[in-house]
């Protein structure tokens, strides 16, 4: 074990690759630096020799171009419960288009509820900073792209000035750290009611069929979903116009791109399943025209921000919320096809095994087909494990895995993958309210530290 004497101990994240040495991430392996340390910037620079537990001396001298990403972590005594384990495939680099990856562990997109009165809180700064690493990529909770488009209690807006200014501090928080981050563009459709929508009125959908269940009121109430009203043929270009603006004003806000929610029961899922649409205009009927607006949405979306800082989530397994789809592979494909044709950076798809909503059920249904027809990167979410997430990479199923309710509970969850240390557990009772602390910034790093500067 070696040890830099000069500062705290050093954990190595990442050696770019070279001609003289090729490594990929060590987990916590410790070493003796022999040159120029930089802590305060998290980097070493043009190192003369280094030498590493377990692998020896490594070439000397490195090449100028080779860069290796370290982070202070701690003192001495905290090395000494750490031990490295081999690499695994979620700990290798990848290049999503401009984006360079440190690893392939993604933040999923969660709703948090935190967000009172529809304005991004403080707090979530601190909540987003703590899930950061150089290099990942962080994925919004769900943010509404107008009134019309809400559907519950203190979930995000990003269609006022207000929202862009109680974005921005937030987005420096995730960059402050070197992460990239996107956020996720909402409109819940019918998942809605009256008290959350303009003057009262009803919430908008592809038909006027309501949703069984209930929703929670702004005043906390539960009551029915509302009727929602079908959208007219002229009144689509307004909703189209709403995520323009909402993604103009998630640059502004300093997101380094958007991802449009088109999953789990929401407007555009409202319109892609023939389950549910039985509209007979040109968003209708024929599985083109059940496409037609959500490949509305894309292209606008493209065009307005770039398609390089534009993905899309897709359930289409999925019968959330009483929809379903009679040909998911054919729909899936379909949209993969015009979705290489908008040339977008990412196709984030959901695991057919979370079909049910929540529950995870046994089926030999997988993405394979829209990891083939897709060009792009393709992103992977639904129940992984860490020994999924590695199988998946591995095998090529897929370029990254997202995960949520384990990132919710580990906000270190990429080193506690590196380590294959233990998970703290979620509490499921706090996922959803106001409480700016308690189940949100309060989740336990390994060795104690709140706000772990590193993995």
């Amino acid at each position: 074990m070696y040890f830099c004497h000069h500062f705290p101990y050093l954990e190595i994240l990442y050696i770019v690759r070279s001609t003289s040495i090729s490594l990929y991430h060590l987990g916590s392996v410790h070493f003796s630096i022999h040159h120029r340390c930089f802590p305060s910037q998290g980097r070493v620079e043009r190192i003369s020799r280094i030498e590493a537990a377990g692998f020896g001396p490594v070439p000397d001298p490195f090449v100028p171009r080779v860069q290796i990403v370290v982070t202070i972590m701690g003192s001495y005594a905290d090395a000494a419960d750490e031990s490295p384990v081999a690499p695994n495939a979620l700990l290798t680099p990848y290049q999503m288009g401009q984006f360079s990856l440190s690893h392939r562990i993604v933040m999923a997109p969660l709703t948090r509820s935190r967000a009172i009165g529809h304005v991004p809180q403080p707090a979530a700064a601190l909540y987003y900073a703590q899930r950061t690493t150089p290099g990942g990529l962080i994925i919004s909770e769900a943010t509404n792209i107008s009134q019309t488009a809400t559907g519950s209690v203190d979930s995000p807006g990003i269609y006022t000035e207000e929202h862009i200014e109680a974005w921005k501090p937030i987005v420096k928080a995730v960059h402050d750290k070197g992460g990239i981050f996107f956020c996720q563009l909402w409109h819940v459709g019918r998942v809605s009611h009256t008290a959350f929508q303009p003057n009262g009125s009803a919430p908008v959908s592809s038909v006027s069929e309501r949703l069984e269940g209930e929703v929670i009121l702004p005043n906390y109430e539960r009551a029915p979903f509302s009727t929602p009203q079908a959208l007219k043929t002229e009144e689509i270009p307004l909703i189209l116009e709403d995520y323009r603006k909402a993604a103009r004003n998630a640059i502004a806000a300093g997101f380094d791109g958007v991802e449009i929610h088109s999953a789990h029961g929401y407007l555009l899922d409202q319109f892609l399943k023939d389950g549910f649409n039985t509209r007979t205009d040109r968003y209708g009927g024929s599985l083109e025209n059940r496409c037609r607006f959500p490949l509305e949405v894309v292209r606008a979306v493209a065009e307005e921000v770039g398609a390089k800082r534009t993905g899309i989530r897709l359930s289409v397994f999925q019968f959330h919320d009483s929809m379903k789809s009679s040909d998911p592979i054919g729909l899936g494909t379909y949209l993969c096809e015009h979705l290489n044709a908008a040339s977008i950076l990412y196709a984030h798809f959901v695991e057919p095994r979370m079909r049910a909503g929540q529950a995870s059920i046994q089926t030999e249904e997988n993405l394979h087909p829209f990891r083939k027809a897709f060009k792009g990167t393709f992103l992977v979410a639904g129940g992984y494990s860490r020994e999924d997430g590695i199988k998946a990479i591995e095998s090529g199923y897929a370029d990254l895995v997202v995960y949520g309710r384990l990132f919710l509970a580990n906000p270190d969850l990429p080193k506690r993958f590196a380590l294959n240390a233990p998970l703290n557990p979620y509490d499921r009772s706090t996922f959803y309210n106001p409480n700016q602390v308690k189940g949100y910034t309060d989740y336990p790093f390994l060795n104690g530290h709140k706000l772990s500067p590193s993995l």
